[in-house]
């Protein structure tokens, strides 16, 4: 029975992994870019999406992935510039 528990109890940690918030600094390091490319990313409307309860800004994980897959290639002749 409580092999069963762990079994459920797994994926929903998967799942707030994906769907936390983290600070703008995580998020660069995430995305292997500088602090001060995100916030050129924001002010041009470029980048992920964010979040910005106050003063601070925070990105969703999940966001983040989706974005920088949104630009994955397999070779330059896929990519077109937008």
């Amino acid at each position: 029975m409580q092999h069963e528990v762990i079994q459920s109890a797994a994926p929903a940690r998967v799942s707030n992994y994906w769907d936390g918030f983290i600070a703008e600094v995580e998020a660069a390091d995430f995305l292997c870019q500088s602090v001060r490319t995100l916030q050129k990313w924001r002010v041009t409307g470029f980048g992920p999406q964010f979040y910005k309860p106050g003063r601070s800004v925070r990105y969703r994980r999940r966001d983040l992935r989706d974005w920088a897959e949104a630009r994955r290639h397999g070779n330059t002749s896929q990519y077109t510039a937008t």
